[in-house]
């Protein structure tokens, strides 16, 4: 699978921009703040149907614009498909697969896998729990239609159990029978949900472990560890136990919903243990082993967007992902970067077909 060509209309920067593509590494340099991001936020929104960045959808029109528009030409399985995302203002976003209109966006989750790596992605190992969820949420739908279900059943149940706690409160009253209704519900959800991710872990760690050691030279032992309630006793029973506590905290305190990842470094808490350079090692080793994860379980090789990959790594980090990147077992890699020498020395070293593309404000040119 690749991405032909990439045309934008009025997206973020981009007023305007058609372009072709290699079927295998395409690199981009530019000064920052120029459009590198964003052009891989656009592939990005054909494959997930929005923003890896914002999560209001109308923060991705150019300013002064009424709309955007992305159309992506893909090959997949030897087969055209033309990808269209379009958003007006104050109107719902309309994604479309070779000219017909998806009545649900989760109906087109999975059909372009994709794996991308950014300087955002830090907030995986330094902000809250919830990031780390939506990391495995994001993955697991990717080849799991019915996980994806099951997390939107599961985050509404959840609104309605929280929105009946707070009306308990203000109303002076308390019906437990109702709150039973919820936890049925979110106990079977939270049973599957907790089982997805559990396989999707004990599958990944491996291959993550892998990755981490190849890029660091096998110097330092890290650690993935998924952090639940659920697993050792029915949820379902859990969640009637903390009812006292529910009730007077105004929220569900039970749930798959409080599962965490732990990231550790020798041991320790990679936000609390690591420098600059490894969390960068750790992150970009994660993103192999998904990628290697979907791989294997879509028989289909993902994009793979490597945004600003090779910062705050040392000339050894960067010189194994090169030699990752470089294998046939990648399929189409995007890469930026602001150094042009740098890439031009990195490409130098390589067989596989490459096209270099300069950036600057909103215009892409190929060099």
């Amino acid at each position: 699978m690749h991405l032909r060509n990439l045309n934008l209309l009025n997206f973020k920067t981009y007023s305007e921009l058609d372009i072709d593509l290699s079927p295998k590494l395409n690199c981009f340099v530019g000064n920052n703040g120029v459009g590198k991001t964003n052009l891989f936020d656009s592939i990005y929104y054909l494959a997930f149907c929005k923003s890896y960045f914002n999560s209001l959808d109308a923060n991705n029109i150019r300013h002064s614009c009424d709309f955007f528009m992305i159309q992506g030409d893909f090959v997949l399985d030897g087969q055209a498909e033309r990808i269209q995302c379009a958003l007006k203002r104050d109107q719902k976003k309309r994604i479309r697969r070779n000219d017909k209109e998806y009545q649900k966006l989760a109906d087109h989750i999975g059909l372009i896998p994709l794996v991308m790596v950014s300087p955002a992605d830090t907030s995986l190992i330094l902000e809250a729990s919830e990031e780390r969820r939506r990391y495995m949420n994001g993955v697991i739908s990717q080849y799991d239609r019915q996980y994806l279900d099951d997390v939107i059943r599961y985050n509404k149940a959840l609104t309605q159990r929280n929105r009946l706690l707070k009306d308990f409160s203000r109303q002076r009253y308390f019906d437990e029978d109702s709150l039973f209704i919820w936890d049925d519900q979110l106990s079977i959800l939270g049973e599957r949900i907790f089982k997805s991710r559990k396989d999707f872990i004990s599958q990944l760690l491996p291959i993550f472990q892998y990755y981490y050691d190849y890029i660091s030279g096998g110097h330092e032992q890290v650690e993935l560890k998924y952090q639940t309630q659920a697993g050792i006793r029915p949820l379902s029973d859990l969640m009637r136990e903390a009812h006292a506590k529910d009730k007077q905290m105004q929220f569900s305190t039970v749930g798959i919903h409080r599962d965490d990842l732990v990231l550790e470094l020798s041991g320790y808490p990679m936000k609390q243990q690591g420098s600059q350079g490894q969390q960068k090692t750790y992150l970009v080793a994660l993103k192999m082993a998904q990628y290697d994860f979907l791989k294997k379980i879509s028989s289909v090789r993902p994009l793979i967007l490597l945004d600003d990959v090779f910062d705050k790594l040392d000339a050894n980090r960067v010189t194994q992902i090169i030699k990752l990147v470089s294998e046939d077992h990648f399929g189409q890699i995007f890469i930026t970067d602001t150094n042009l020498t740098h890439l031009q020395s990195i490409l130098s070293g390589l067989t596989v077909e490459s096209r270099l593309f300069s950036v600057t404000d909103g215009q892409i040119n190929q060099i």
